[in-house]
């Protein structure tokens, strides 16, 4: 379906890709790895034509449709969120409008050559909007934007009123619609809540019937969805047919494979080079040594590629709080709108968090998830009830909205050195390491960080401080799976209490050990990890 064939591209100084090949074939699924800035958007920038490789072929079909979703969603106005869905497929809809005037002109008389011509021309529109779906286009979109957590209330709403996460939606919600042959998707996962999440992953499984290639950083959700992985690093492009967690488990075998055949090779040419050397001035080993010598130049030798860079952390042992950490008494939240109307989030919300718990927070978008954790760390006020705090309590929060926390005008260093002001240049030096900000890289301004950077900023700064409580707003987003991974292992490890919101699944079963689900204003909560919470509300 769609080919590149030996490709060669970089940016500047930089090679993202050399002589690598791939294949996105009719009907497969396929996720596409690698660390960031290791080409991953340059392919499919390369597939939709918006870059064109240095070298190298790619062949598509002229009749394959492409949907692309990025993360760049562009400017959104003017249109309703039914309207601007709709208007991915432009062409379609005009062709709707031809048929309809074609109906028209066939009431009216005209000679049997003349009707002839129409009949035909209206045939072939007819089949192609049969083909791409057009009778059902507006049940399709209005099906997918409900999918997606937009309801048919917000359906006539102008899309210039909804945020930057809600336009993200709407622009999914675009590309799925036109239903292609080939589905692109740059982290699709992004700005989805759970519920939107697993009505992506059945959509893809049972409802799409083109070929998938896709980026995202949850790692169950690609584990449900693709059975073959496009691995991009060091300029190579590397396939393995299976999940996620067969890539994992196939390439650390490859890796050892690599690492020995590399060993086995030094100790040869290591050999061959000291017999060289003894004997280069004997006159009668000559022949043996220029033989050698042309063996040697001959070997292809095995170069190892350079270890993938990830962060490196441990939260510090931190001091000890009571065995209460804090108690919620009848909590409510209302908010007043526009027209002075009061608007309830949720109300009578009662429980204790106890010392070392890892609970998770859960409930459908605009439950009132984050609100809650903004209470807890005072950071909104309630609207009634009370919170009691126990003894001894240091509280750190990570935001989704990494910018509450950060100031733009600042550098890495200045951020992180915010937060522990008495420590000397070099530790700030090797916390800032530690995250992935190396060199000249502390002296990067916060506005002009990248997501996933503006997180790790987030994390070095609650690093720096000795804190037993944490509370954690989607701290995954943004994150690479690697990086995923470290922060999972870090907060196993912590020896303090932790209460957080996250839609990465893989992330909630690994850590948590009690769930509070917000539903309908109310709060239940369930004794047990989050598997066990599945099961009850699957009950």
């Amino acid at each position: 379906m769609i080919h590149l064939t030996n490709i060669h591209k970089q940016h500047g100084s930089h090679i993202l890709l050399q002589d690598a090949s791939l294949q996105v074939l009719p009907n497969s699924r396929s996720g596409l790895v690698g660390p960031n800035g290791s080409g991953k958007t340059t392919i499919f920038r390369l597939i939709t034509g918006e870059e064109a490789p240095d070298k190298g072929t790619i062949s598509c079909s002229k009749k394959t449709i492409l949907g692309y979703f990025s993360q760049d969603v562009g400017e959104m106005s003017g249109r309703t969120v039914l309207e601007e869905v709709m208007s991915a497929a432009g062409d379609i809809v005009t062709l709707g409008k031809d048929i309809s005037a074609m109906e028209t002109a066939m009431a009216e008389p005209m000679d049997d050559k003349a009707m002839n011509a129409l009949l035909e021309r209206y045939g072939q529109a007819v089949e192609i909007f049969e083909q791409r779906g057009g009778y059902d286009l507006e049940p399709r979109a209005q099906a997918i934007l409900t999918g997606l957590g937009i309801f048919p209330h917000d359906f006539q709403t102008p899309v210039e009123l909804f945020s930057g996460g809600w336009k993200m939606r709407i622009a999914l919600a675009k590309i799925l619609t036109i239903n292609p042959d080939v589905l692109l998707l740059d982290e699709p996962t992004n700005h989805l809540d759970i519920e939107s999440i697993l009505w992506l992953e059945e959509w893809l499984r049972t409802e799409f019937k083109g070929a998938l290639l896709m980026t995202c950083h949850d790692r169950e959700f690609m584990n449900r969805i693709v059975n073959r992985i496009i691995e991009v690093a060091n300029g190579k492009v590397t396939t393995y047919n299976g999940d996620f967690d067969f890539y994992l488990q196939e390439r650390e075998i490859r890796r050892k494979q690599l690492l020995a055949s590399y060993r086995r090779q030094q100790e040869m040419l290591a050999k061959e080079e000291d017999f060289i050397a003894r004997f280069a001035s004997r006159v009668s080993h000559a022949a043996q040594v220029q033989s050698r010598i042309k063996k040697l130049e001959k070997i292809e030798r095995i170069v190892l590629p350079p270890e993938q860079k990830t962060m490196k952390f441990y939260f510090p042992v931190p001091p000890r709080s009571g065995e209460d950490i804090l108690h919620l008494e009848n909590l409510s939240k209302s908010w007043t709108s526009h027209d002075g109307r009061n608007i309830p989030v949720f109300s009578g919300l009662t429980g204790t968090v106890r010392r070392l718990e890892k609970i998770a927070v859960v409930g459908i978008n605009g439950a009132g998830k984050s609100t809650l954790l903004k209470i807890i760390t005072g950071k909104a006020e309630a609207s009634g009830g009370k919170i009691i705090q126990g003894a001894g309590l240091t509280t750190g929060y990570f935001s989704q909205h990494a910018m509450d926390v950060l100031s733009p005008e600042q550098t890495v260093f200045e951020a992180v050195q915010e937060a522990m002001p008495t420590e000397n240049i070099g530790t700030i030096r090797n916390i800032c390491g530690a995250f992935l900000f190396r060199g000249d890289d502390v002296e990067k301004r916060i506005a002009n960080l990248s997501g996933g950077e503006k997180s790790r900023v987030v994390l070095a700064k609650i690093l720096g401080t000795p804190l037993n409580f944490l509370v954690l707003d989607e701290p995954t987003n943004h994150l690479d799976i690697q990086s995923r991974e470290v922060l999972l292992d870090a907060l196993q490890k912590f020896e303090g209490t932790v209460i957080l919101v996250s839609h990465d699944r893989h992330f909630l079963r690994s850590l948590v050990t009690r769930v509070f689900e917000i539903d309908h204003g109310q709060m239940h909560i369930y004794e047990g990890d989050y598997d066990y919470y599945l099961r009850q509300i699957s009950q």
